[in-house]
């Protein structure tokens, strides 16, 4: 099995950042291009449409700030990336990412930014796990 796409999901945790530094470190050896992610909440649509766009606005701009530490580490690693900011449930948006980007590996930390997050993050891991195409790799 040739890894030619690594998918790697961050948050801004800890978590996440080893397990970008984990995914860097393995897609030089293989010599693969890594796809970071970033799931933002979905806006209600119920808002009025200029307090859509604002609040669409303001967690695309969040979550582009978020993935900035990360951009800078591939850079510095010199591992070719690609990042995607997407909206909805975390563990619908990593397996339609990955199966859309054609990701050959999953590399995900294993509890999220929270607390709460890190409760909740457990059972996205797990789904993840169960329902993703390729191997998933868990980082502590």
């Amino acid at each position: 099995m040739q890894i030619k796409k690594i998918l790697v999901p961050v948050d801004g945790s800890e978590y996440s950042l080893k397990a970008t530094r984990y995914a860097a470190d393995f897609s030089k050896l293989v010599g693969a291009e890594i796809v970071l992610l970033n799931c933002r909440m979905q806006v209600p649509p119920m808002l009025s449409s200029e307090a859509y766009d604002q609040a669409k606005e303001s967690l695309t701009k969040r979550s582009d700030e978020l993935l900035n530490p990360f951009r800078e580490m591939l850079r510095a690693a010199k591992v070719p990336f690609i990042d995607k900011i997407m909206e909805g449930p975390i563990e619908d948006a990593i397996i339609e990412l990955a199966d859309f980007e054609k990701c050959d590996l999953i590399v995900m930390g294993s509890r999220g930014h929270s607390e709460l997050e890190g409760l909740l993050v457990g059972s996205t891991t797990h789904r993840v796990l169960q329902i993703a195409a390729c191997p998933v790799t868990v980082v502590r």
